[in-house]
């Protein structure tokens, strides 16, 4: 149906491109048509290329054209009030203009941060054929587990980024702290194999929010502007969301329900950054951030050990993995008990 109007859009330029040629600059047919022909296939080709941003912003300005048409004639008629005043066409030209520029700049720089509802039209992006926008935030970003659902279509809905989100991660991973630095630097990576794999579906969101303080408030707000669902794996900012009437995602609470990527008994090798809580226990990290606890490594921090699967607890909060260090020269039990 589009190809349909589109075609009959390039055909009415052609003919108006010939009326106009032949009756006001007494052209040939054949130059009238082609120009109009020609003006014709550029509009097409234009919002064939910016397909919903081109609508988005034709929407945009002409109910900024409207908007400032309706302000002008009341500034006209309020004029119109003082004595011996008389603006000519000029400066009422001129007026109009001014007024309809600053109607289109309003509403090109705030329809992304709230809703602007004029009866029955509002100034945001349906979710498509997939479903609702979702929303990741830094914590699921990081994780990497994302990209791997992403992949396997598990959510077929338009993916939204927001610019704050990208500060924070950028932030993330010029971080002093070696931990947070690799993390960081991990969810870039991750981020730009996103964008690249799904760049279609990817739209990076330039609402800044300024009023409201707080990453964790601004993805709240944000998700219920666009009426999104939120994918994260922070805990406290799962249940903000939930209050607020937000549709979350936990990714943790999603993997709760599947197979977990290691059982006990399976080996895996681990960097040992600090001393636990329990004497005697190191800990270390996964490249996704998961804590692993290991029994008799607290003499062993800045060393790879290789641990044995112990026990996997698996909450909304997060994966913790506890192991023991593997026997040189047999295959160590594992024990199934959880440590203290």
């Amino acid at each position: 149906m589009l190809h349909v109007f589109r075609g009959l859009f390039v055909a009415i330029c052609g003919l108006l491109g010939w009326q106009i040629g032949v009756a006001g600059h007494s052209a040939p047919v054949w130059q009238g048509i082609v120009i109009g022909v020609g003006f014709g296939l550029c509009c097409v080709l234009l919002e064939l290329y910016f397909a919903r941003r081109f609508i988005s912003i034709i929407s945009s300005v002409m109910f900024g054209v409207v908007f400032g048409f309706i302000v002008w004639l009341i500034a006209m008629k309020t004029l119109a009030l003082v004595p011996q005043f008389t603006p000519g066409v000029h400066v009422e030209l001129a007026l109009l203009i001014v007024l309809s520029a600053l109607s289109i700049l309003s509403i090109l720089h705030a329809k992304d941060d709230f809703k602007f509802v004029i009866p029955f039209i509002e100034f945001r992006r349906e979710g498509g054929p997939g479903g609702k926008p979702l929303i990741l935030d830094t914590s699921a970003i990081i994780d990497g587990r994302i990209a791997d659902v992403l992949d396997q279509h598990a959510f077929d809905g338009r993916i939204v980024i927001p610019k704050f989100v990208l500060l924070e991660l950028q932030s993330v991973a010029d971080s002093p702290d070696r931990l947070k630095r690799a993390r960081g630097r991990r969810g870039l990576d991750i981020l730009n194999r996103i964008r690249t794999d799904h760049d279609g579906r990817v739209t990076i969101q330039d609402a800044t929010l300024p009023d409201i303080e707080g990453v964790d408030a601004k993805l709240v707000k944000l998700a219920k502007l666009i009426e999104a669902r939120l994918l994260t794996l922070d805990f406290n900012l799962n249940k903000v969301a939930q209050v607020q009437g937000v549709e979350v995602i936990n990714l943790n609470d999603l993997a709760t329900a599947l197979r977990p990527p290691l059982i006990q008994g399976e080996k895996m090798t681990v960097r040992i950054v600090k001393a636990g809580e329990s004497p005697g226990q190191g800990v270390g990290y996964l490249e996704d951030g998961t804590m692993v606890v290991g029994e008799d490594c607290a003499t062993r921090i800045g060393q790879e050990v290789e641990l044995v699967v112990s026990n996997i607890l698996q909450t909304s909060a997060g994966r913790m993995i506890f192991g023991k260090p593997a026997l040189k020269g047999s295959e160590a039990s594992p024990t199934g008990a959880a440590p203290r």
